[in-house]
């Protein structure tokens, strides 16, 4: 599931993170594509990929694991059966708390993400002299200038955008899957209703944690050059020195992502689980 997610999305996730941390550089999406084709090459498209495809697949496998132990203590709390079935509000609830164990996963892998993905940027802007331009590059510097803990910078923000986010998450995928269902189980669900389920849980993600996002992808990228190192000082300095719409730079491939993006991974996470669940009963 996060190896679809992060191949389908990852153009306009590397659009999104130059966007919110540069918003000066770009008017809008189609010349942010433009520029990066122009000065990169295709594979500007892809800088961050390993440490995507790492963070990815790390936090939705912790994710998704912790979903199915968190279903089991909303049912704890409200009182059901272990194999009663959740209400959508309730399997909301559990994502909500999956998250959080998933950021620890996520935080030092996005920051290496996000580091990668506006490196160019960084340069461009005189903001730092020479870049890091692989991924061990950008790992060795993290570790000589702020040991191990600075893995975790923006680890706040992080927080602050995945356990409300995903709330809406799973929130708006179990009740669009619930809609397509209508009275039906929703297991028996083909590929276009997943697909668009997905899309719309991911499209109510980040409507709803948005200018938390922008925040933390500045703290991660510009602390590079000594810069934003807590979140309301970032927020703080952000809408005082740009105004508010400044925290909604790279809205618009955001949304394009979100859609595509976790379609395609709640598509490739049902199937995947179902295949899995029939090997499993063969034996």
């Amino acid at each position: 599931g996060g190896t679809a997610c992060v191949m389908t999305g990852q153009p306009f996730d590397t659009a999104k993170v130059k966007m919110q941390t540069f918003p000066d550089m770009y008017k809008g999406i189609v010349d942010c594509f433009v520029k990066t084709y122009k000065q990169v090459g295709f594979r500007g498209f892809y800088k961050g990929t390993t440490p995507a495809l790492v963070a990815n697949i790390a936090e939705n496998s912790v994710l998704f694991m912790c979903y199915g132990f968190c279903q089991q203590i909303v049912r704890r709390i409200v009182g059901v059966d272990r194999k009663t079935k959740l209400s959508d509000l309730q399997n909301a609830a559990a994502g909500s708390f999956a998250s959080a164990f998933a950021t620890l996963v996520l935080c030092p892998t996005e920051l290496v993400k996000c580091r990668l993905q506006a490196m160019h940027e960084m340069q461009l802007s005189g903001k730092i002299i020479q870049g890091h331009n692989t991924v061990w590059s950008v790992v060795k510097g993290v570790i000589q200038k702020d040991g191990p803990l600075g893995f975790y910078r923006g680890l706040s923000s992080t927080l602050l955008r995945e356990v409300p986010g995903y709330f809406f998450f799973f929130g708006g995928y179990e009740l669009s899957r619930t809609f397509f269902a209508s009275g039906r189980s929703k297991d028996e669900l083909g590929p276009v209703p997943l697909l668009l389920s997905g899309g719309f849980g991911g499209s109510c993600l980040w409507i709803a944690v948005y200018p938390v996002d922008c925040v933390k992808s500045r703290i991660q990228v510009l602390s590079m050059a000594g810069k934003y190192t807590g979140f309301m000082g970032t927020f703080v300095t952000v809408v005082r020195t740009e105004g508010v719409l400044a925290l909604y730079s790279g809205l618009k491939p955001t949304m394009i992502r979100a859609f595509l993006a976790n379609g395609a991974l709640f598509l490739a996470y049902e199937y995947s689980r179902k295949l899995m669940m029939k090997q499993i009963d063969s034996y």
